[in-house]
């Protein structure tokens, strides 16, 4: 087991939409692995919650994203490593082109969902979001 984290993370979520429908990716490797999310990551030092939201986008998928639309926080606690972060989440359009596995360490692909059939298991992040009541693909 790590060492447990004496503060929470700050951790972004990015549910990009299109056609109705929201990419998520399958993860791999690290904690989580076999559960799908949105694509996001760890805000770096000196880094705005709108700034880590593009990048790791792009890190991840290799997708723009049009206007980025703040629709919730939640704050997720794995025991089980001893961690805790605080997700910032966040709605936008694709703003063109197809997901790719720029990170294939950490994804084993992308698929776009429904929100009313989403795949399973879902990220700690992801269903905390989800148990919160808000759809994303209501902006």
């Amino acid at each position: 087991m790590r060492t447990p984290m004496k503060y929470p993370g700050v951790g972004v979520c990015v549910f990009i939409r299109k056609d109705g429908k929201i990419l998520l990716g399958l993860r791999r490797g690290g904690h989580g692995a076999g559960e799908w999310c949105a694509p996001g990551g760890k805000m770096e030092m000196e880094e705005s919650p709108e700034e880590c939201a593009r990048r790791e986008t792009k890190e991840e998928t290799g997708l723009e994203v049009g206007e980025l639309h703040f629709i919730g926080i939640t704050s997720d606690i794995w025991r089980e490593v001893g961690t805790q972060f605080i997700t910032i989440f966040y709605a936008a359009d694709l703003r063109e082109g197809k997901p790719a596995l720029q990170e294939p360490d950490k994804f084993e692909r992308w698929g776009w969902f429904s929100w009313d059939a989403l795949p399973e298991p879902l990220f700690l992040s992801t269903r905390n979001f989800i148990a919160s009541g808000y759809n994303p693909l209501t902006i």
